[in-house]
């Protein structure tokens, strides 16, 4: 027998991904963020016609022109960035578009921050670079938010990097300007660069405001896609814009990882962006009714839950985690326990409102009733 790779020993298969390999059909999963709605009707037949007409071969490495084109423009409009298309690469979802960044920046001895909570494959992805992720406590007293103070006291001679991620999984925190505005800042005085995984821009609530880190500085590679916008989560499709210096080591990691993204998944991503928008701001409404359900829900039976500002998942704090999620798993409920996402997630666990309304009822139903 062959002996794997020691990299291999350092990182865990995903929790959420196994909960959601083992799930009971007839449970009722709150442990996966993916939107329940269908791709919109006018990206689905933007798709077809693709196929149709042939769009079913590569495209270059870094993508068709006139959706990075697009992209640009979209930046420029709503994020303040300036770019162009030769710094656009379109990757087989943000999951390899962060290995990529990983994979091209990080190396042994590197310190790269990330929160605490934050997203699982932010520790897997550094550590299978041989890098150091070095968790920022975002306690719930803070209603999970990372600061610039709390980045700039685990700054250090090491710190080649930043991951942060507003609105936030697994929390749903949404960032203050100022705060992405000092990072920003820090990252340029300090040399560092900053990886903002913004795949939940558009899933906002409560008249917050989304900011891009890129606006505010050049160290910064930002990360998005339409996998939560738009529903598009099966068919791969986002995107990575960074400064123009390390845009060919991002190449190729890309070109040898994938070669291209999906030719017909870029046809969709054209529409997403440059078609109608009335089913994301339908989205968006169903999904804070859902928040609010979800949340006033768990505070009523006892539970400490802050209703997030962003994405589709609430973070509440339990006794005993561990027994909650096996317990609501053998009733018929999945959740995560927090402690997937960091240390600081271990009084909590994740519950995704990406399911209907009806089922968010019948599963706060089942909770309450816990023997």
């Amino acid at each position: 027998m062959i002996k794997n790779a020691k990299r291999t020993d350092s990182i865990e298969l995903s929790t959420i991904r196994k909960l959601f390999e083992v799930t009971n059909p007839d449970a009722i999963n709150l442990g996966i963020g993916e939107p329940d709605f269908d791709v919109p009707e006018n990206i689905r037949k933007a798709m077809k016609k693709g196929i149709d007409e042939g769009f079913t071969h590569y495209s270059s490495n870094k993508g068709f022109d006139n959706l990075r084109q697009a992209i640009v423009s979209k930046l420029k409009e709503e994020n303040n960035i300036k770019t162009d298309i030769d710094n656009v690469i379109l990757t087989c979802g943000a999951s390899e578009a962060l290995f990529d960044c990983c994979q091209a920046l990080f190396e042994k001895d590197d310190e790269v921050l990330i929160p605490n909570p934050g997203f699982l494959s932010y520790e897997a992805g550094i550590k299978l670079a041989e890098a150091k992720p070095v968790g920022i406590e975002t306690p719930m007293e803070n209603d999970f938010k990372l600061t610039a103070d709390d980045v700039q006291e685990q700054i250090s001679s090491k710190t080649k990097g930043i991951i942060i991620n507003s609105p936030s999984n697994p929390t749903g925190a949404v960032m203050e300007k100022e705060d992405i505005k000092a990072i920003a800042e820090l990252a340029d005085d300090h040399n560092f660069m900053i990886i903002s995984d913004e795949i939940y821009e558009k899933i906002i609530y409560d008249n917050k405001k989304h900011y891009s880190p890129a606006e505010f500085g050049e160290n910064v590679i930002t990360l998005n896609g339409f996998s939560k916008t738009y529903a598009m989560t099966g068919l791969r499709i986002a995107y990575m814009v960074s400064p123009k210096y390390i845009t060919e080591d991002l190449l190729k990691i890309h070109q040898y990882a994938t070669a291209c993204a999906s030719s017909i998944s870029q046809i969709g991503g054209l529409e997403a962006l440059t078609g109608p928008q009335d089913s994301v701001n339908n989205m968006v409404k169903e999904f804070k009714r859902r928040r609010d359900l979800i949340c006033d829900s768990l505070n009523d039976m006892g539970y400490n839950c802050i209703k997030g500002e962003g994405a589709f998942y609430v973070f509440p704090k339990v006794n005993d985690p561990k027994f909650f999620v096996q317990k609501a798993m053998d009733a018929g409920v999945i959740c995560v326990p927090g402690v997937a996402f960091g240390s600081v997630g271990k009084d909590f666990v994740r519950m995704s409102y990406a399911n209907s309304y009806e089922n968010i009822v019948k599963a706060m139903d089942i909770l309450k009733n816990m023997d």
